[in-house]
């Protein structure tokens, strides 16, 4: 059941040119939760996203978070109030160290040009970055850069965290130090963490809860046992080159 804080997406629908992207969608996030959103490619897991932050309007529902209404604000507003993202393309500025792209994003936040670059040091130090501080964020490794792009959101402090595919392009060492990183994350900071990803052994171990789209709209959701069983989750993956399996 949502808390009284939780982010939440009501019968929420959004179209482009006449078709149906998302239809009629409704989820929770609580904080200190995992929730894994998943389904087949064009299922509607990315709008989700761009819905809840602004990128892309609503035709139907609302979204809201806590007693905040989040519908109709632009992406500004909306990470102001609490909600970081990340995108399948990672998205640093890699002209500026890896130390300068967190530091931009706690700037953004309103800190001082102090206090901005110490909860930089002190965040890269949790990600066990700061021997990288000083490269420049464009020659980092693939996974380096997913690290640093969440660093870049978590130092904002947000109340809620969505990221698209983060484990994307990783190699399974790669991807098992990510979800060893993400699983801390909720209880640790009271964080509701959100993750669209198509490694699925990752996103059932991670989980609290799963989330199924198909075609726009919600075909199964529950604990990872309920959904890895359910006969329409099976047959939506049927085809596919994911694998719904632990």
């Amino acid at each position: 059941m949502p808390s009284s804080q939780a982010l939440k997406i009501s019968d929420i629908s959004v179209e482009f040119s006449g078709l149906k992207a998302l239809d009629h969608v409704s989820m929770h996030l609580n904080p200190g939760e995992i929730l894994g959103l998943i389904g087949p490619n064009g299922s509607g897991k990315t709008t989700t996203i761009n819905a809840i932050t602004g990128q892309v309007p609503l035709s139907t529902g609302t979204v809201s978070a806590g007693e905040d209404t989040l519908s109709g604000l632009s992406p500004r507003k909306i990470a102001r109030l609490g909600i970081a993202r990340s995108f399948q393309i990672v998205r640093l500025f890699n002209d500026l160290t890896v130390e300068e792209n967190v530091e931009a994003s706690a700037l953004a936040q309103g800190e001082g040009r102090r206090k901005a670059r110490i909860a930089a040091q002190e965040m890269l130090a949790e990600f066990d970055l700061m021997g990288r501080a000083d490269e420049l964020a464009g020659n980092l490794n693939y996974g380096d850069k997913r690290r640093v792009e969440i660093a870049r959101a978590l130092v904002a402090k947000p109340r809620f965290l969505l990221l698209d595919e983060p484990a994307a392009g990783m190699n399974e060492a790669e991807s098992e130090t990510l979800l060893n990183l993400l699983s801390i994350l909720p209880k640790q900071r009271n964080l509701g963490l959100l993750i669209i990803d198509h490694d699925m052994p990752l996103i059932m171990r991670l989980s609290h809860r799963v989330h199924v789209l198909a075609s726009g709209r919600t075909i199964a959701e529950g604990d990872v046992n309920e959904v890895r069983n359910n006969p329409a989750v099976i047959e939506a993956y049927l085809g596919s080159s994911a694998e719904v399996s632990a």
